[in-house]
């Protein structure tokens, strides 16, 4: 894959910067729609929730799920699109909101799975940065993200757009007006101003593999930034929920293991505190983004706001940034991943 860009990188670091006027963007233009789609499912009343998705949409349904089951007190589920399109499964789908969330509205098996859960009654929508897609066709409601388009391989601002929007919707649903999420440009520009997380990367510049771990709102925080570092600086980078980690994978941490730890305010900051205790413990080289630690061997890269369920905008960020700075010093085209292409067709 080729691109026109001057210096390696030079795409995926102008979508970072991107990143505050596209919420800017988002909070001007998008929330009356978002009100609508959000009384269409209030009048619904939806008894569960299914989110499909692909890919870095994947992470953004998961934080989907955390928000519906948190916020909304309603059970969610991540879809396993294949048992429809390879299967041939047809589920009753009855009192189901079925969102399908997609950056290009294009992936075949989203597409057919979301025309087979409407056919089984649910209440389908599509979130995607694609208007007109056959997503958006095959589903009853629509979102767009207005991200805006997205050149570079690897998805930064249209993950963040997602969450906002994802966020805006929910937050409407349970009647809020969406007045929380104002302070996101402001503290995202601050987010961008901080360089410190710059400086870990050439500590992990020859790091084979890397374990990023958070819990509630931040675990899919986790689960985008491994991808990020897999899919830039192609390092085995593993991802796994701060309770899940205790439970066997800790056994892989040992001296000197490069461990990327997002601990948000709140209660799943709080409930990171054992986990960095045994990180620790058993020699981890641990750098904490989000809230400050306690402890003087770990690194810290802060990131301002104390909403915990809006913390995952703005922790992705430095891991977005600490990607491309470890692709381009192991002197890899964040831009142009090799094998991979923007687009996923999966069916």
């Amino acid at each position: 894959m080729t691109t026109s860009t001057t210096r390696p990188g030079e795409l995926m670091a102008a979508e970072i910067e991107e990143q505050p006027a596209v919420f800017d963007r988002i909070l001007l233009e998008s929330s009356g729609h978002i009100t609508k789609v959000a009384a269409r499912i209030r009048e619904a009343s939806p008894r569960f929730v299914l989110i499909a998705a692909r890919g870095t949409s994947d992470h953004a349904a998961l934080y989907l799920k955390y928000l519906v089951e948190v916020v909304l007190g309603l059970p969610a589920g991540l879809a396993s699109p294949s048992t429809m399109t390879t299967y041939g499964a047809r589920p009753l789908l009855r009192d189901v909101l079925w969102v399908a969330v997609s950056q290009s509205g294009g992936s075949p098996d989203l597409v057919e799975s979301t025309r087979v859960a409407r056919d089984g009654g649910a209440l389908t929508l599509a979130v995607t940065n694609a208007p007109g897609s056959a997503l958006e066709d095959a589903a009853e409601l629509r979102l767009d993200i207005r991200a805006g388009r997205e050149r570079a391989v690897a998805a930064t601002k249209t993950y963040t757009a997602t969450l906002l929007t994802l966020w805006l919707l929910v937050d409407a649903w349970r009647g809020g007006d969406g007045s929380a999420a104002r302070s996101l440009p402001p503290l995202a520009e601050a987010v961008l101003a901080d360089d410190s997380v710059l400086a870990l990367a050439p500590r992990y510049r020859f790091a084979e593999r890397m374990v990023v771990t958070g819990r509630g709102f931040s675990y899919p925080t986790a689960r985008e930034a491994a991808l990020k570092l897999m899919e830039t600086s192609y390092v085995g980078a593993q991802a796994f929920s701060g309770a899940d980690l205790l439970h066997g994978p800790l056994a892989m941490v040992d001296q000197g293991q490069p461990v990327l730890a997002i601990v948000s305010p709140g209660a799943g900051g709080e409930a990171m505190d054992p986990v960095l205790t045994r990180v620790t413990e058993r020699g981890g080289d641990v750098a904490v983004i989000g809230v400050a630690s306690s402890s003087p061997s770990h690194r810290c890269v802060l990131v301002p706001g104390d909403d915990h369920e809006l913390a995952p905008l703005l922790q992705i960020i430095p891991f977005q940034r600490l990607a491309h700075a470890m692709a381009v010093a192991r002197h890899n085209d964040p831009d142009a991943p090799r094998g991979l292409a923007k687009v996923t067709q999966t069916f």
